[in-house]
């Protein structure tokens, strides 16, 4: 079994930040990639950044220049820092792993999500 927990959403205003942390636990040999998603209501979920293992990163074009995503591989633990926030970033923030578990089996996981609410 896999856990990832994210934490650090809340409210904030237009132009503000945040920094988002999600920490993955449990039956984890190695983690490849990390990233986040966001789901705002009545649309699909998409992929906002992405991180490898070797720290390789990409990027939504939504959210270029003002988020950066990181992680701390001691710790299985991805970050986002987001700045510059804009009421379009509203939406609940997932976090999710591509995880190779002790007994070698590999899967991607998800965290229950985090809701970030930008408005004045």
């Amino acid at each position: 079994q896999v856990q990832l927990v994210e934490s650090g959403g809340g409210l904030v205003q237009p132009g503000g930040s945040l920094r988002l942390s999600c920490a993955a636990s449990g039956s984890i040999f190695s983690i490849n990639a990390m990233g986040w998603g966001r789901q705002a209501p009545g649309k699909q979920r998409e992929l906002v950044a992405a991180i490898t293992g070797g720290g390789t990163t990409n990027y939504a074009d939504s959210v270029k220049g003002r988020f950066t995503i990181s992680r701390d591989n001691a710790k299985n633990t991805v970050y986002l820092q987001m700045n510059s926030l804009k009421p379009e970033d509203t939406a609940v923030y997932y976090c999710n792993a591509d995880v190779l578990t002790k007994v070698h089996s590999r899967g991607a996981y998800w965290g229950q999500g985090t809701q970030v609410t930008v408005s004045s």
